[in-house]
């Protein structure tokens, strides 16, 4: 009976195998699992970190013109149907899913450390520079990745009538069931290996958070009995399903993300901020090739690029397959040019605004104090260490940690839902018992990921994120390209789709 039920769940079988082997093997091996990763993260960015640059810039071209091409009127279901969320739950559930806790993560502490060491050389003051690279590292090329794996998805899932998965979407040019099989299996373990990263930052940077407010210093256990809370609260929010459970946190998320970037707004120079977004935003569109291209004075040259612009370009895609899938599975409904243009302008726009918001309030706090002394640096007490300077500080604290758990489990439900539509064969709801497995397993991961980064004391989990998404993200740095190509042969070859559409 138990070979039976293995054989019906056969990738989620071979998933979990590998994940709890690589989890075993850190938690036994953890230095030599760290000096292994760090030797093949050495050996990928040398060999291939300007293929990630190309490649998101590919991306968002190849998108653009897929928008506004004839093909961009087609809809995401039958053509009389009408979107399944609403502009407003759509938008929070893409964007609670896409960025989460990262926004706040890097707030601060990204826009003042490009504005302390510029990027490139440029004749534009240093505080447009520090915004228009953070605005590069969290825009367009992002929501591409993204929005990639989501229109290719939604097509196959809401036109073709496809199963859920990520195999699906090349199944009609490839027969191979191993093959299928086994790019179901790549996309899970990059899937899982950009969550874990995800959850290991956010937990680190809430105990930082609870560092800073109580003074004390909460190490290793207690990051770990917060990935347990996390964990566990997502496993029910998932349990309950997209309605109940997701879009509510989402909702949540944005309401109280909005609250505090208003209130930051409203109490520095709004004048200041609304002219460095609009300053900004106009270089950052003006520049996007040079910069996505690293031509000329806008390369910042491969030591900077690799801990910065490689990484975010390789978290990014670890994270495009689960959240691609889980946009497509919210845009029914939707034609594919609704679709990409909200997928890469919204989102983008909203990130810009908060970076501005946050960046040049941090900004003019530096030029108050006279000198800066680091008092920004650690990405993980930033955000703590700038809301002691406005009213309310505690308040805003405490909020931010809340928000900080809550895009969390927003993040880690999502990801547990598409996880286990992989797995169930498909199916757009899986079955609670895959959602349970997920929860235990990727709990475990991160785990093992959060000892990494504590294994050497000039590291941390941010230093073994990095490493480790360079090299879990390549695989599917391939893999998508083919899946593009295919995707526009079949829409080439589906005219009768595209004639019955409303120009």
């Amino acid at each position: 009976m138990i070979r039976e039920k293995i054989k019906k769940h056969s990738i989620l079988s071979i998933s979990v195998s590998i994940i709890f082997i690589c989890t075993l093997i850190v938690f036994f091996a953890t230095e030599a699992s760290y000096n292994a990763i760090e030797s093949a993260s050495l050996w990928v960015r040398n060999y291939f970190g300007y293929f990630y640059l190309y490649l998101g810039f590919g991306c968002v071209i190849a998108l653009l013109l897929l928008a506004f091409s004839k093909y961009g009127r087609i809809k995401l279901g039958k053509p009389s149907s009408n979107p399944e969320y609403s502009l407003w739950s759509w938008t929070a559930m893409l964007y609670s899913a896409g960025m989460g806790s990262g926004i706040l993560l890097r707030a601060v502490q990204e826009p003042v450390f490009m504005q302390q060491n510029p990027p490139f050389n440029s004749s534009l003051p240093a505080q447009t520079v520090a915004l228009e690279f953070t605005f590069y590292q969290w825009g367009l090329t992002a929501w591409a990745f993204y929005g990639l794996f989501a229109v290719i998805v939604g097509y196959a899932l809401h036109v073709n009538k496809k199963k859920v998965r990520i195999s699906a979407t090349i199944e009609d040019s490839v027969k191979s069931n191993t093959l299928k099989n086994s790019v179901d299996i790549i996309t899970i373990i990059t899937t899982v290996f950009g969550l874990v990263a995800a959850i290991g930052l956010g937990t680190t940077q809430i105990n930082g958070g609870l560092n800073h407010l109580l003074n004390q210093d909460f190490g290793l256990i207690t990051t770990i009995l917060l990935c347990v809370f996390i964990s566990t609260v997502a496993c029910y929010s998932a349990w309950q399903g997209v309605n109940k459970g997701i879009k509510i946190f989402s909702n949540l998320n944005i309401i109280v993300t909005l609250g505090i970037l208003l209130f930051i707004f409203f109490t520095s120079d709004m004048k200041r901020i609304l002219i460095a977004f609009f300053t900004s935003t106009y270089h950052y569109i003006i520049d996007f090739i040079p910069m996505s291209l690293a031509i000329g004075n806008y390369n910042p040259g491969l030591e900077f690029l690799t801990g910065w612009t490689f990484y975010y370009w390789a978290f990014w895609l670890a994270w495009a397959p689960f959240t691609g899938i889980f946009i497509a599975r919210i845009s029914k409904g939707r034609t594919i040019r609704q679709l990409l243009l909200g997928v890469l302008i919204i989102p983008s726009l909203g990130t810009f605004f908060w970076f501005s918001v946050f960046g040049t309030s941090a900004f003019q706090l530096i030029e108050q104090w006279g000198i800066y002394n680091n008092e920004f640096s650690n990405v993980f007490s930033s955000i703590f260490v700038f809301f002691e300077h406005y009213p309310f500080a505690t308040f805003l604290n405490i909020t931010s940690l809340f928000l900080l758990i809550s895009f969390l489990i927003t993040s880690v439900d999502s990801a547990v839902f598409v996880l286990s539509m992989f797995t169930d064969k498909g199916d757009k709801n899986p079955s609670k018992s895959h959602r349970v497995i997920w929860s235990v397993f990727i709990l475990l991961a991160t785990i093992a990921l959060v000892l990494l980064g504590n294994i050497k004391a000039d590291i941390n989990v941010l230093g073994a994120v990095q490493r480790l998404l360079i090299i879990t993200s390549l695989p599917f740095s391939f893999f998508i390209i083919i899946m593009f190509f295919l995707f526009v042969k079949d829409l080439r070859k589906n005219k009768a789709i595209v004639s019955k559409t409303k120009p």
